[in-house]
């Protein structure tokens, strides 16, 4: 991903433009959800408006949200000039862990949505964000500052970028895999081996848009993992990240007939327990980055949220 310069057709009348080239594992992929797996503050309804709008082009010309990418094709982003947002600044209390002039990393709670979807419309970070950052302007208006993401009901660190350089920083950090992120998670059932990579191919489910799933055409996801504690039928692990895949440990795990416990989307059905969970054992404990400004390395670490640690608590109980 790059940034051209005002030769690009239409530059001067955009707020930013970026020039991806397509690789052999996104071939016959949408074009607008490439887009959006690649711009992670771009929802994939925002590129089918760019598109449609002609904000978005593939190898030079007009193209339909739909069309099939192949290896070599260029696409060329051209970010309209952010408008004034409509979204409602809400002075909702953030769990500040750390912020410069360039990036804020946030320690979000279970039950917040990151950005605004249909049905989550107020009450999420950026609207959050909104109110006690009215300097944030990068990105689209409905994602200000989002580089990443975490699921609703996954807790813990994420970094918001408070300028443009800083975004870009970032997201050429999430595109080269420096930066670290690794989270805390339990699984159903027990490993042989002490550590391990998963490499699987995820895309969104053939029959049900609610889940993803693997799929040999998918983009490529990797998860390393290793085990922490064993803790009689489940298993305690940190999962790194190498790419960011939508639901990507979640869906990985239950590939391997590991699920998340508590995972009310990819576990099983009827669970054995739930260790009074209401939600998934997902919980983003570390994050580490190069400093946009300085290059300066960064690194924070959130210990387990009350619902977690009392879920783990019960499990040693039971292994004990």
């Amino acid at each position: 991903m790059t940034m051209d310069d005002d030769s690009a057709p239409d530059a001067r009348r955009h707020a930013e433009v970026l020039r991806l080239a397509v690789e052999p594992s996104d071939e016959g992929a949408r074009l607008d959800r490439y887009v959006a797996d690649r711009i992670a503050d771009l929802s994939r309804s925002y590129a089918r408006q760019l598109i449609e709008d002609g904000h978005i082009r593939l190898n030079g010309a007009d193209a339909r949200p739909s069309a099939a990418l192949r290896a070599g094709d260029v696409v060329l982003v051209l970010r309209p000039i952010a408008q004034p947002t409509d979204l409602l600044p809400q002075p909702i209390p953030l769990d500040v862990v750390y912020e410069d002039g360039d990036v804020v990393v946030i320690d979000k709670p279970a039950g917040m949505v990151v950005h605004p979807a249909p049905g989550h419309l107020d009450g999420t970070l950026v609207n959050a964000l909104l109110a006690r950052y009215p300097d944030i302007t990068v990105g689209s208006d409905l994602r200000p500052g989002i580089v990443h993401r975490l699921d609703r009901d996954t807790s813990g660190l994420l970094v918001v970028a408070r300028n443009d350089a800083a975004r870009h920083s970032l997201q050429a950090q999430q595109q080269a895999h420096t930066m670290a992120k690794a989270y805390l998670a339990v699984v159903e059932g027990r490993f042989k081996e002490p550590s391990g990579l998963i490499d699987a191919p995820i895309a969104r489910h053939p029959t049900d848009r609610l889940r993803q799933a693997i799929v040999a055409s998918g983009r490529s996801a990797r998860t390393h993992w290793r085990v922490l504690e064993a803790l009689g039928e489940y298993t305690l692990i940190e999962a790194r990240l190498e790419t960011g895949r939508t639901h990507q440990i979640r869906v990985h795990f239950s590939y391997k007939s590991r699920p998340l416990l508590g995972d009310p989307l990819y576990g099983p059905k009827k669970p054995r327990a739930t260790f009074g969970l209401a939600r998934q054992f997902l919980h983003a404990y570390r994050l580490g980055f190069a400093l946009p400004s300085s290059g300066a390395w960064a690194e924070f670490e959130s210990p387990l949220p009350a619902d977690l640690q009392a879920a783990l608590n019960k499990l040693r109980a039971q292994a004990a």
